[in-house]
């Protein structure tokens, strides 16, 4: 009996810190901005599968790589 393998498909979206609305020109986005951000995307299917976040005076500063299956 033959049993077809079926692969997964994903799509992928980058994602950084302009994405999140900030205090100001030169501040960094807040904790909380970017937790509120990433759980949007969490709602719409995606994964963060990839992040570098850096901490500023002011506040954090992040890219990343997010997945969802098609």
């Amino acid at each position: 009996m033959y049993k077809e393998i079926i692969m997964k498909k994903f799509e992928y979206k980058m994602i950084d810190s302009q994405d999140v609305a900030s205090a100001g020109l030169f501040k960094g986005r807040a904790r909380e901005d970017i937790e509120v951000y990433l759980n949007q995307l969490g709602a719409q299917g995606w994964e963060l599968v990839n992040a570098d976040f850096r901490e500023l005076e002011g506040g954090t500063e992040f890219s990343g790589v997010m997945k969802r299956e098609l």
